[in-house]
């Protein structure tokens, strides 16, 4: 499975968000400055996150994007999901049933396996990233991490 680029740029912005203080926001043109990403596409991905619930907006001089909800409560699932939607990226087409070697329809009553163990695989994917918290991944951080991610990010220590 390949995931959008995106995708890493908003897990690492979230957790970014997640090490400064309580209430602290950073603009789309701080973390695009802090991660070298294009300011203006960044915004717009951070909105879906926003729409997800996972981070707040603010607008004026002070502005910026904050976590919405403690960092223990929001998954990496979650932001995961508020980008690239939650269908499974395998789709089976049903091939076994096509070409030169095509099964009967009597050999195709089960479904099948190759569809069922890349539903498991998606399903232990989904399970690993809904629990795993913002707050776990700040945890396994070196511990001077968030102070100079603060400090690098907003210009506050």
């Amino acid at each position: 499975m390949k995931l959008p680029v995106s995708t890493e740029w908003l897990l690492h912005c979230a957790a970014s968000l997640a090490q400064l203080e309580a209430g602290a926001t950073a603009s789309a043109a701080q973390l695009a400055q802090y991660f070298d990403l294009p300011a203006a596409y960044l915004a717009k991905q951070l909105q879906a996150l926003v729409k997800a619930g996972a981070l707040a907006a603010t607008t004026g001089p002070r502005g910026g994007f904050r976590l919405a909800r403690p960092a223990s409560e929001i998954t990496l699932l979650q932001i995961v999901e508020a980008v690239d939607g939650t269908s499974s990226p395998y789709e089976c087409r049903e091939i076994r049933q096509q070409g030169r070697g095509a099964l009967s329809a009597e050999e195709c009553q089960n479904p099948c396996i190759l569809a069922e163990k890349m539903a498991e695989a998606h399903e232990a994917w989904r399970n690993s990233l809904a629990t795993t918290s913002l707050a776990e991944i700040i945890a396994a951080l070196p511990p001077s991490a968030p102070s100079r991610t603060r400090l690098r990010l907003t210009g506050t220590p």
